[in-house]
Protein backbone atom coordinates (compact mmCIF):
# COMPACT_ATOMS: atom_id res chain seq x y z
CA UNK A 1 0.00 0.00 0.00
CA UNK A 2 1.34 3.22 -0.71
CA UNK A 3 2.72 5.47 2.60
CA UNK A 4 4.50 8.21 3.19
CA UNK A 5 7.69 6.07 1.52
CA UNK A 6 6.01 5.52 -1.62
CA UNK A 7 4.70 8.93 -2.01
CA UNK A 8 7.92 10.24 -1.45
CA UNK A 9 8.76 7.95 -4.50
CA UNK A 10 5.79 9.34 -6.66
CA UNK A 11 7.44 13.34 -5.80
CA UNK A 12 10.62 12.33 -7.51
CA UNK A 13 9.00 10.47 -10.14
CA UNK A 14 7.12 13.71 -10.52
CA UNK A 15 9.32 15.86 -11.10
CA UNK A 16 10.24 14.28 -14.95
CA UNK A 17 6.62 15.99 -15.79
CA UNK A 18 7.62 19.72 -14.54
CA UNK A 19 7.91 22.22 -16.49
CA UNK A 20 6.04 20.74 -19.73
CA UNK A 21 2.75 22.16 -21.16
CA UNK A 22 -0.11 20.25 -20.45
CA UNK A 23 -2.22 19.82 -23.60
CA UNK A 24 -5.19 17.29 -22.58
CA UNK A 25 -6.53 15.91 -19.34
CA UNK A 26 -8.58 12.72 -18.74
CA UNK A 27 -10.70 12.89 -15.19
CA UNK A 28 -13.85 10.70 -16.20
CA UNK A 29 -14.28 8.82 -12.72
CA UNK A 30 -16.55 11.40 -10.99
CA UNK A 31 -16.05 8.95 -7.67
CA UNK A 32 -11.89 9.31 -8.00
CA UNK A 33 -12.60 13.81 -7.82
CA UNK A 34 -13.04 14.71 -4.35
CA UNK A 35 -14.01 18.14 -2.13
CA UNK A 36 -16.18 19.60 -4.91
CA UNK A 37 -13.28 19.11 -7.77
CA UNK A 38 -14.56 18.70 -11.25
CA UNK A 39 -13.04 17.96 -14.19
CA UNK A 40 -14.02 20.85 -16.08
CA UNK A 41 -12.35 22.36 -13.14
CA UNK A 42 -9.40 20.58 -13.51
CA UNK A 43 -9.72 21.08 -17.46
CA UNK A 44 -9.37 25.31 -16.52
CA UNK A 45 -6.78 24.82 -14.21
CA UNK A 46 -4.55 22.92 -16.00
CA UNK A 47 -4.71 22.97 -19.61
CA UNK A 48 -1.97 24.99 -21.76
CA UNK A 49 -0.46 26.03 -17.91
CA UNK A 50 2.88 23.25 -16.54
CA UNK A 51 3.89 21.85 -13.15
CA UNK A 52 6.02 23.82 -11.62
CA UNK A 53 6.83 21.71 -8.32
CA UNK A 54 6.28 18.64 -6.73
CA UNK A 55 5.71 18.42 -2.92
CA UNK A 56 4.46 15.72 -0.67
CA UNK A 57 2.85 15.98 2.71
CA UNK A 58 2.26 12.54 4.05
CA UNK A 59 0.77 10.75 1.76
CA UNK A 60 -0.53 13.91 -0.10
CA UNK A 61 1.32 14.44 -3.44
CA UNK A 62 1.24 18.24 -4.22
CA UNK A 63 1.63 19.68 -7.88
CA UNK A 64 2.07 23.05 -8.21
CA UNK A 65 0.51 24.64 -11.08
CA UNK A 66 1.88 28.26 -13.32
CA UNK A 67 -1.50 29.61 -12.76
CA UNK A 68 -0.86 29.16 -8.91
CA UNK A 69 -3.10 26.05 -8.43
CA UNK A 70 -2.09 23.09 -6.23
CA UNK A 71 -3.20 19.85 -7.80
CA UNK A 72 -3.52 17.04 -4.91
CA UNK A 73 -3.05 13.18 -5.34
CA UNK A 74 -3.98 10.53 -3.29
CA UNK A 75 -3.32 7.18 -3.82
CA UNK A 76 -5.29 4.92 -1.18
CA UNK A 77 -4.23 1.53 -0.79
CA UNK A 78 -3.04 0.39 -4.41
CA UNK A 79 -2.72 3.96 -6.64
CA UNK A 80 0.57 4.27 -8.47
CA UNK A 81 2.01 6.97 -10.40
CA UNK A 82 3.06 6.49 -14.06
CA UNK A 83 4.96 8.84 -16.18
CA UNK A 84 6.19 8.29 -19.44
CA UNK A 85 5.54 4.84 -19.02
CA UNK A 86 7.90 4.85 -16.05
CA UNK A 87 6.28 3.28 -12.56
CA UNK A 88 8.82 4.42 -9.93
CA UNK A 89 7.09 1.35 -7.64
CA UNK A 90 6.09 -1.62 -9.49
CA UNK A 91 5.57 -3.39 -6.32
CA UNK A 92 2.41 -2.62 -3.58
CA UNK A 93 1.49 -4.83 -0.94
CA UNK A 94 -1.83 -5.65 -1.26
CA UNK A 95 -2.50 -4.58 -4.65
CA UNK A 96 -2.76 -6.25 -7.94
CA UNK A 97 0.05 -7.00 -9.70
CA UNK A 98 -1.50 -6.55 -13.35
CA UNK A 99 -0.73 -3.31 -15.08
CA UNK A 100 -4.22 -2.68 -16.49
CA UNK A 101 -4.95 1.04 -18.40
CA UNK A 102 -8.18 0.31 -17.46
CA UNK A 103 -7.24 1.27 -13.88
CA UNK A 104 -6.28 4.76 -14.89
CA UNK A 105 -8.35 7.18 -12.79
CA UNK A 106 -6.86 10.83 -13.87
CA UNK A 107 -4.43 11.23 -16.61
CA UNK A 108 -2.53 13.90 -17.88
CA UNK A 109 -0.76 14.65 -21.19
CA UNK A 110 1.86 17.14 -21.95
CA UNK A 111 2.37 18.81 -25.81
CA UNK A 112 5.33 17.12 -25.61
CA UNK A 113 3.87 13.52 -26.51
CA UNK A 114 4.12 12.55 -22.30
CA UNK A 115 1.68 11.15 -20.43
CA UNK A 116 1.46 11.12 -16.60
CA UNK A 117 -1.09 8.66 -15.05
CA UNK A 118 -2.98 7.60 -11.67
CA UNK A 119 -4.09 3.94 -12.07
CA UNK A 120 -5.48 2.70 -8.91
CA UNK A 121 -7.42 -0.70 -9.02
CA UNK A 122 -9.96 -0.17 -5.88
CA UNK A 123 -10.15 3.94 -6.53
CA UNK A 124 -9.17 4.40 -3.20
CA UNK A 125 -7.40 7.17 -3.97
CA UNK A 126 -8.43 10.79 -5.29
CA UNK A 127 -7.76 14.08 -7.26
CA UNK A 128 -8.53 16.96 -5.50
CA UNK A 129 -7.84 20.92 -6.58
CA UNK A 130 -6.04 23.03 -3.86
CA UNK A 131 -6.18 20.56 -1.36
CA UNK A 132 -6.61 21.61 2.57
CA UNK A 133 -2.88 21.07 3.74
CA UNK A 134 -3.79 22.21 7.34
CA UNK A 135 -5.82 19.49 7.61
CA UNK A 136 -2.44 16.82 7.93
CA UNK A 137 -0.10 16.83 10.78
CA UNK A 138 3.48 17.18 10.84
CA UNK A 139 5.18 14.66 7.94
CA UNK A 140 6.80 11.82 9.01
CA UNK A 141 10.41 12.65 7.57
CA UNK A 142 10.82 15.92 9.72
CA UNK A 143 8.72 15.14 12.68
CA UNK A 144 11.23 16.09 16.11
CA UNK A 145 10.85 14.27 19.38
CA UNK A 146 9.11 17.61 20.71
CA UNK A 147 6.65 17.13 18.24
CA UNK A 148 5.80 14.04 18.66
CA UNK A 149 5.36 14.40 22.57
CA UNK A 150 3.09 17.17 21.66
CA UNK A 151 1.42 16.02 18.75
CA UNK A 152 1.16 11.83 18.94
CA UNK A 153 2.12 10.78 22.89
CA UNK A 154 -0.89 12.08 24.59
CA UNK A 155 -3.81 10.58 26.19
CA UNK A 156 -4.79 7.00 26.37
CA UNK A 157 -5.57 6.45 22.61
CA UNK A 158 -3.17 3.58 21.49
CA UNK A 159 -0.02 4.24 20.27
CA UNK A 160 -0.65 2.97 17.37
CA UNK A 161 -3.39 4.09 16.56
CA UNK A 162 -2.13 8.20 17.13
CA UNK A 163 1.23 6.91 14.70
CA UNK A 164 -2.07 5.84 11.81
CA UNK A 165 -3.57 9.62 12.69
CA UNK A 166 -2.59 11.65 9.52
CA UNK A 167 -4.23 14.43 11.22
CA UNK A 168 -0.87 14.53 13.86
CA UNK A 169 1.58 13.35 12.08
CA UNK A 170 1.52 12.35 8.18
CA UNK A 171 3.01 9.59 6.29
CA UNK A 172 3.19 6.53 8.57
CA UNK A 173 1.01 3.77 7.29
CA UNK A 174 0.25 0.00 8.91
CA UNK A 175 3.70 -1.29 7.10
CA UNK A 176 5.78 1.52 8.71
CA UNK A 177 3.93 1.84 11.92
CA UNK A 178 4.34 -2.08 12.52
CA UNK A 179 8.10 -1.80 11.45
CA UNK A 180 9.05 0.88 13.88
CA UNK A 181 7.75 -0.44 17.10
CA UNK A 182 8.70 -3.82 16.34
CA UNK A 183 12.37 -1.86 16.29
CA UNK A 184 11.53 0.61 19.15
CA UNK A 185 10.31 -2.28 21.38
CA UNK A 186 7.19 -0.48 22.11
CA UNK A 187 4.05 -2.46 22.42
CA UNK A 188 1.30 -0.90 19.72
CA UNK A 189 -1.52 -1.30 22.26
CA UNK A 190 0.23 1.07 25.10
CA UNK A 191 -1.16 4.16 25.77
CA UNK A 192 0.30 6.88 23.64
CA UNK A 193 0.47 9.03 26.68
CA UNK A 194 2.43 6.41 28.71
CA UNK A 195 6.15 6.54 26.89
CA UNK A 196 8.59 8.20 28.75
CA UNK A 197 11.02 10.72 27.31
CA UNK A 198 13.61 7.92 26.83
CA UNK A 199 11.05 6.08 25.30
CA UNK A 200 9.84 8.53 23.01
CA UNK A 201 13.30 9.72 21.83
CA UNK A 202 14.32 6.10 20.72
CA UNK A 203 10.56 5.83 18.85
CA UNK A 204 11.80 8.62 16.23
CA UNK A 205 15.08 7.36 16.18
CA UNK A 206 13.65 3.88 14.69
CA UNK A 207 11.29 5.98 12.72
CA UNK A 208 13.62 7.74 11.21
CA UNK A 209 15.53 4.46 10.42
CA UNK A 210 12.87 2.90 9.11
CA UNK A 211 12.08 5.69 7.05
CA UNK A 212 15.73 5.92 5.29
CA UNK A 213 16.00 2.07 4.92
CA UNK A 214 12.61 1.44 3.16
CA UNK A 215 13.47 4.22 0.93
CA UNK A 216 16.81 3.06 0.18
CA UNK A 217 15.47 -0.93 -0.11
CA UNK A 218 12.50 -0.06 -2.34
CA UNK A 219 9.54 0.43 -0.44
CA UNK A 220 7.80 -0.07 2.74
CA UNK A 221 6.77 -3.85 2.50
CA UNK A 222 10.65 -4.02 2.59
CA UNK A 223 10.80 -3.98 6.29
CA UNK A 224 12.45 -7.11 8.32
CA UNK A 225 9.28 -7.75 10.32
CA UNK A 226 7.51 -7.97 6.70
CA UNK A 227 7.87 -11.73 6.05
CA UNK A 228 6.31 -12.86 9.73
CA UNK A 229 3.52 -10.90 9.35
CA UNK A 230 0.88 -13.53 9.25
CA UNK A 231 -0.82 -16.02 11.38
CA UNK A 232 1.86 -18.17 13.07
CA UNK A 233 4.72 -15.93 11.98
CA UNK A 234 8.09 -15.60 14.18
CA UNK A 235 9.65 -12.54 15.43
CA UNK A 236 12.54 -12.46 13.32
CA UNK A 237 14.19 -11.14 16.23
CA UNK A 238 13.19 -13.67 19.43
CA UNK A 239 11.80 -16.38 17.34
CA UNK A 240 8.58 -16.31 19.20
CA UNK A 241 5.36 -16.01 17.63
CA UNK A 242 4.13 -13.09 17.21
CA UNK A 243 1.03 -11.51 18.64
CA UNK A 244 -1.99 -10.48 15.78
CA UNK A 245 -4.41 -8.02 16.97
CA UNK A 246 -6.32 -5.32 15.32
CA UNK A 247 -5.43 -1.35 16.76
CA UNK A 248 -6.55 1.62 14.86
CA UNK A 249 -8.68 -0.44 13.11
CA UNK A 250 -5.52 -2.28 11.33
CA UNK A 251 -4.00 -5.79 11.30
CA UNK A 252 -1.10 -5.13 13.79
CA UNK A 253 1.58 -7.66 14.44
CA UNK A 254 4.28 -7.34 17.31
CA UNK A 255 6.25 -9.42 19.48
CA UNK A 256 5.07 -10.00 23.40
CA UNK A 257 8.76 -10.74 24.32
CA UNK A 258 10.66 -7.89 23.38
CA UNK A 259 7.64 -5.48 22.92
CA UNK A 260 6.05 -6.27 26.47
CA UNK A 261 2.39 -4.91 27.31
CA UNK A 262 3.67 -3.48 30.44
CA UNK A 263 6.64 -1.33 28.60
Amino acid sequence: MPEGVEIEFYRRSAEVALDRPISEIEANDEWFLKSGTTAEALTDALIDERFTEAGRIGKLLILDVSNGARLGLRFGMTGRLIVDGEASIDYLEYSSQRNDPAWDRFVVHFADGGVMRLRDPRRLGGVVLDPDESALGVDAFVVTPSQLRNRVLVGTVALKARLLDQSRVAGIGNLIADETLWRAGLDPARAAGSLSRPESERLVRHLRKVLADFLADGGSHTGRLQDSRHRGGQCPKDGVELLRRQIGGRTTFSCPRHQPASG
